[in-house]
């Protein structure tokens, strides 16, 4: 049983088909990279997956349940529950900037904290555990010493691997990207790549569009080709890359070479 699956997901801007009945499934522990053009379906679909978007058909299943069905109705405190069980990390950051770094890690967990039942009598506990992680993530993603800095004052990487920091705050089952490095000038690339690596050989479970693509061959288990709304080609890296099947993929990595 696949640790989460998509399953016949479509989804219309007014006429405009953007995904026509996707189906990809992965594992426990698995790293997707999901590649294409720009207009393919990629951000749309992860936005989907993320409770940002509403696809008109389909299903989600995670750890082997039904997840979510299209149309459903869901209240706010439901899509918020179902979020939460998928870190999204975008491309331009998204970080808030009246707060310094650590207040940016720290900001949902807190409110979240608040909705407990015993909040009033544990705050200082639920918020010195809270602290510590921010902590921990921080010197994960090598940023410690930033921790009192504004996102105005950091670059762009920085930036990037706070937002990286930030998405983990909330143990989130599979942590997503959307062009993490579109972003940044090609010196601070290397930083969040490096980072996204080690998160790897943790078997953090992600699914990264991508448009770097000596990156997704080198660190994902699977990847999905998008065109035209649908996944033309998936597969082992090795194989799509060295020995693409279809003639879409191809010209595609063609004009990436």
């Amino acid at each position: 049983m696949a640790y989460f699956e998509v399953k016949n997901v479509s989804k219309s801007f007014g006429k405009t088909e953007v995904l026509k009945s996707i189906d990809f499934s992965m594992e426990k522990g698995q790293v997707v990279s999901i590649i294409g053009s720009s207009g393919s379906g990629k951000t749309t679909l992860l936005r989907c997956i993320n409770f940002l978007c509403d696809p008109d058909l389909g299903e989600f299943y995670l750890e082997g349940e039904k997840f979510f069905t299209a149309g459903e109705k869901l209240k706010d405190k439901q899509i918020r529950e179902k979020r939460m069980n998928f870190g999204l990390v975008f491309q331009q950051f998204n970080l808030f900037p009246q707060y310094n770094v650590k207040e940016n890690l720290c900001l949902a967990p807190k409110l979240l904290a608040e909705e407990k039942e015993d909040f009033k009598e544990k705050k200082q506990e639920y918020f010195d555990e809270i602290e510590a992680h921010a902590d921990h993530l921080l010197e994960q993603v090598g940023l410690t010493e930033k921790a009192e800095n504004y996102p105005g004052e950091l670059s762009g990487g920085q930036q990037q691997r706070v937002a990286i920091a930030r998405a983990l705050m909330l143990s989130p089952k599979i942590l997503c990207f959307d062009e993490p490095t579109s972003a940044l000038d090609p010196e601070l690339t290397g930083e969040v790549l490096k980072v996204l690596r080690e998160l790897a050989e943790k078997d953090i479970t992600m699914i990264i569009v991508t448009h770097e693509m000596n990156f997704a061959r080198e660190i994902s288990d699977k990847v999905v080709f998008m065109a035209d709304g649908v996944i033309a080609e998936e597969g082992e890296p090795e194989e799509m890359f060295s020995n693409p099947k279809s003639l879409r993929l191809r010209a595609f990595l063609a004009k990436t070479e």
